[in-house]
């Protein structure tokens, strides 16, 4: 399974959060897009993507697990669309960075 194709599963599972489950989803969510966020900025920084790098950096913070930020129920459901939002979009993005190095 390559990173684009978990990015959009990460998608789908924001997405998903913005209805009431239990808390250990959200947990589950935090560790998930925190680790994936990291994973998308090194291979963006490997592509020179200095906007992706930023971008997903600030979205592993946002989701750490470590030290969580806590944010009420409306906030993160807007932060849980935005980053939804964001991960497809970088399948896009990225896949025409790869596309581009190919050629």
């Amino acid at each position: 399974m390559n990173l684009k194709t978990v990015r959009l599963i990460a998608s789908a599972l924001l997405f998903i959060a913005i209805f009431d489950l239990p808390y250990g989803y959200f947990i589950f969510l935090r560790i998930f897009i925190c680790i994936l966020a990291c994973l998308s900025a090194y291979t963006a920084s490997e592509y020179k993507n200095k906007t992706w790098v930023w971008i997903f950096g600030i979205t592993a913070i946002l989701f750490n697990p470590i030290i969580p930020i806590y944010l009420d129920k409306e906030i993160w459901t807007v932060l849980d669309i935005l980053a939804a939002i964001l991960f497809a979009v970088s399948v896009k993005q990225i896949k025409t960075i790869e596309e581009d190095s190919t050629c």
